[in-house]
């Protein structure tokens, strides 16, 4: 078997120029596999680092466009309903009602339009957030109706400052004056939003001095130890139902939705769109394989008189057939490991110049190399066979 992996080597050396050429789409496939295989991982772990950015076990409650005579009118949510669902719900841990507005910050000379988010104390745990300096909202604050905000990750960038350096100081929200008491960790963007980018304000506050109203636009619930998010979503549904005065068999003017069991969808569709671009991808490899059977042709043809001389010399037709197919294999080999390193080298080049999250697996890896050898397989045998067919006498005459 060593000699006849030295006999392939000699021959594509000998033509090294056509066995690059050859060899170059298979390089092509196989760097494409690898490419949107990266691009698919990586897809997939940002959703699953956002699964882990929403906390464990949460339900948002949301507001929904009902139409009536071909206007749309949205339904509403108050405090009010996150208030009942903290009191009677059993099956809930921890409440955190949302109320968003867009505000004009300042801090000095700077001025920021943000997201400013009344909420409660159970915010942080809700949505699992980290403190980078300072302190949570408090329960206080929200009955107090304290002037106090605890900012994202990235605002105190934005506002030309460091979190150490923000605590204690007053910024202004619709002009009036917010003492900030705590910086969170950055997360990063979750879904379509960044919570980074936000401001937090006690929903007291947000009720009273910023927006004016009581009504909010989700609610975010934990559901408690123990229980599953299905046996949760029925008691929110009947509480807030009960809340609003729903009658039986009237349709609900809210929305009850698993976060996770939505982001999970994501991620599923994710990973059938990366495994389609990728088969995709792999029709350059059967280009590649084709073009490498052309070529294996062409070399039988060139070579009929050395396989006429072997046969003379002995040689059976399993030898014949086994040389050719393994000089197949090794270009296809030679070209899917020059594929793997392109492929890993375009997945780089793209996360860091076009920002694009890519991740590459060793089964990505293994999955297209062995790939790259079965097409030199199944495309090298049949000029193989061709060649292990030829008569030696005929072969000897051959010009």
């Amino acid at each position: 078997m060593i000699e006849i992996l030295r006999v392939a080597l000699t021959s594509i050396r000998g033509n090294l120029f056509r066995a690059a050429l050859t060899m170059l789409g298979v390089i092509i496939g196989v760097a494409a596999v690898i490419t949107m295989l990266a691009l698919g991982t990586g897809a997939q772990r940002a959703v699953e680092q956002q699964l882990e950015a929403l906390g464990a076990n949460v339900i948002t409650v949301t507001t929904w466009m009902r139409f009536a005579q071909g206007i749309a009118r949205e339904q509403a949510l108050t405090t009010d309903d996150a208030e009942a669902l903290r009191i009677e719900a059993r099956n809930v841990s921890a409440v955190a009602p949302e109320q968003s507005s867009r505000q004009q910050v300042k801090l000095g000379n700077r001025n920021l339009n943000l997201s400013v988010i009344g909420t409660t104390h159970d915010h942080a745990t809700v949505n699992g957030f980290e403190l980078e300096a300072g302190r949570m909202l408090t329960a206080i604050d929200d009955s107090s109706r304290r002037r106090v905000a605890v900012l994202g990750g990235e605002v105190p960038e934005q506002l030309g400052t460091t979190a150490e350096a923000l605590l204690g100081r007053s910024i202004q929200v619709k002009s009036l004056p917010f003492e900030v008491v705590g910086v969170y960790r950055k997360k990063g963007a979750i879904g379509f939003g960044n919570p980074d980018d936000d401001v937090y304000i006690p929903v007291s506050t947000s009720e009273f001095r910023v927006v004016g109203n009581d009504r909010v636009q989700n609610i975010a619930v934990q559901v408690a130890p123990g229980v599953e998010p299905a046996q949760a979503m029925v008691e929110i549904e009947r509480v807030i139902r009960r809340e609003h005065g729903l009658a039986p068999g009237a349709d609900n003017d809210f929305t009850v939705v698993d976060r996770k069991q939505f982001l999970a969808t994501q991620q599923q569709t994710t990973q059938i769109l990366s495994f389609l671009l990728a088969g995709i991808a792999g029709v350059s490899l059967v280009v590649g394989g084709i073009g490498i059977m052309n070529i294996m042709l062409v070399t039988v043809t060139e070579r009929t008189r050395e396989i006429g001389i072997r046969k003379a010399l002995g040689a059976t037709r399993t030898n014949i057939l086994t040389q050719f197919l393994t000089e197949s294999v090794v270009l296809c080999v030679l070209g899917g490991l020059l594929g793997m390193l392109l492929g890993t080298g375009a997945a780089r080049a793209l996360a860091k110049f076009a920002g694009w999250q890519t991740y590459v697996t060793l089964d990505a890896l293994l999955l297209a190399f062995a790939f790259s050898a079965g097409v030199g397989l199944v495309f090298g045998l049949w000029p193989a066979r061709r060649a292990s067919k030829l008569d030696p006498i005929a072969a000897l005459r051959y010009e």
